[in-house]
């Protein structure tokens, strides 16, 4: 597995990946290769969108890192960071989170960034055990979703 920064070329990867992701949990979501462009890829306010990719260039999965904006539509205060995560269901359990975690943890210590908010739907079991498991603790919790939070030093 090699990681490294989401460039326009991973889209269609990138993409795959969340039409897996929606097959598997039927939860869903915006997945074209514009979209990916636009939110994670060159999303202004991003700080680093961070692929696994196979040896083959294979996508496994991307972690988007983001600074918070003020009114941002997940309600985390301005100067945050905001991460989302995304792993194929067939590179689960391999690493591929942890990796992609230390990454856009080293680039939020870079940006300046103080704390990184995860906002997860409460359904979404593997992703509250995940972001857990990295360190995030829960800070406020709806019927529908729980936000996380990773307090950097």
């Amino acid at each position: 597995m090699d990681l490294r920064e989401a460039t326009p070329d991973d889209a269609d990867g990138m993409s795959r990946v969340l039409r897996e992701i929606i097959a598997a949990t039927g939860r869903e979501r915006p997945s074209d290769p514009d979209f990916v462009l636009r939110n994670y890829v060159r999303n202004p306010a991003g700080i680093r969108c961070s692929v696994a990719v196979e040896e083959d260039g294979a996508v496994l999965g991307f972690q988007s890192l983001i600074r918070a904006t003020a009114g941002n539509r997940y309600g985390v205060p301005e100067g945050w960071g905001i991460i989302g995560t995304h792993i194929s269901p067939s590179a689960h359990r391999r690493g591929v989170g942890t990796a992609l975690f230390a990454s856009s943890r080293a680039a939020a210590a870079g940006a300046g960034l103080r704390k990184i908010d995860a906002y997860i739907g409460a359904a979404n079991e593997a992703a509250l055990r995940y972001y857990e498991a990295v360190g995030f603790r829960t800070y406020r919790e709806t019927a529908d979703t729980v936000q996380k939070v990773f307090e950097l030093g």
